[in-house]
């Protein structure tokens, strides 16, 4: 293993900057600025100044393909040029950056369940070709930023772990070619979720961390979210620690939340995620995880504590979900939905709460 991996990481997600801009429009139609103006103003270097200030060492960037290159698979210079920014401040303020693709061509992982299978992992190659042309531009270009680190894709939705791990290894393959000396993360099928990892293989390769999601139980962390809404069982209130019953079904019958929750389950859940780590000397990062902001905050704290005193004792590290804005952020301006939380009533609409969790572990 290369010796920088064995440090823990520990930061934040800026999503919604370059990436679900559509989701920021959504929720502050009238005073969104337009795409352009939006990626120029909504992060600056106060937010990157904040992050190293609470203690964190990185930010993880989200980068929605779509928006930075065209049809042709090219780039849009102007809109590269806010990536470009995202790399030069986090290196002015002493942060490691992770390039997240976090949608590419062919995949979303948000549209998963509305497809039958995702065109990525469609046999003729169409779309995986265009999504290693877009990482042979990225890797490239920025692969003399020592602290920049290449997430393969956000939150795969395969039809099975096997075609998962051929297309990761094709994605990782890419990336070092064009990169041989930055680290490479990839994470396990199914929204990253860590019951993958006794499926996951191993990219050959000693300058790999491996990631892995949590939002579990769904049924608590998302209760009454709208995009959820599709699922009648995420509806009802509920608190934590709590038994959710027999769960509910998603993607090619994949079940989630059924059962007790607690501490303990926890450590359960993260027992393939560690039995990897073990086997192949490999670091592990949980690179997102949340509770939708406006779940009691009580329950919110006993489920952060529980979850981070976890990941601290089985030495992962984390990115939280999320920053600012999309229904989790650490900071909350203009999300009309959340004006009245308790957890934001302060001048810079702050959730100190959370972040004093965050800060803990």
């Amino acid at each position: 293993m290369n010796q920088n991996l064995k440090i823990r990481m520990r930061g934040l997600n800026m999503g919604g900057w370059l990436s679900q801009i559509d989701a920021i429009q959504e929720k502050d139609p009238d005073s969104f600025p337009g795409i352009d103006k939006h990626m120029e103003t909504f992060i600056t270097e106060k937010d990157f100044v904040n992050v190293k200030s609470w203690g964190f060492d990185h930010v993880r960037v989200p980068v929605d393909s779509y928006l930075f290159f065209d049809d042709n698979d090219e780039p849009v210079k102007n809109r590269i040029a806010n990536l470009d920014r995202a790399v030069e401040l986090s290196k002015k303020n002493g942060l490691k950056m992770i390039l997240d693709l976090h949608e590419c061509p062919g995949h979303d992982f948000s549209e998963v369940t509305k497809s039958p299978v995702q065109k990525l992992f469609e046999d003729n190659d169409t779309y995986l070709n265009k999504t290693e042309k877009i990482w042979t531009y990225l890797s490239e270009k920025y692969s003399n930023e020592t602290h920049v680190l290449f997430e393969t894709l956000n939150e795969p939705v395969a039809p099975s772990p096997e075609i998962w791990n051929k297309v990761k290894d094709r994605l990782c393959k890419v990336i070092r070619r064009y990169a041989p000396n930055s680290t490479i993360i990839t994470g396990s099928n199914m929204w990253n979720w860590p019951n993958m990892f006794s499926s996951l293989t191993p990219f050959d390769d000693d300058n790999v961390i491996y990631s892995v999601h949590f939002y579990e139980p769904l049924l608590f962390t998302h209760q009454k979210a709208p995009w959820m809404l599709n699922s009648p069982e995420i509806r009802e209130e509920r608190t934590y620690p709590c038994d959710y019953g027999d769960g509910f079904i998603r993607k090619y019958g994949f079940t989630q939340s059924q059962g007790k929750w607690d501490r303990d389950r926890f450590l359960k859940e993260f027992e393939p995620v560690s039995e990897f780590s073990k086997k192949y000397n490999a670091p592990v990062i949980c690179n997102e995880f949340g509770v939708y902001t406006p779940v009691e905050l009580n329950a919110q704290l006993r489920w952060y504590e529980d979850l981070l005193s976890v990941l601290k004792e089985i030495n992962i590290g984390f990115s939280y979900w999320n920053y600012k804005n999309l229904d989790f952020g650490i900071i909350s301006i203009g999300e009309s939905l959340h004006e009245n939380l308790v957890q934001y009533q302060n001048k810079e609409r702050i959730n100190n709460p959370v972040l004093d969790v965050l800060k803990k572990y």
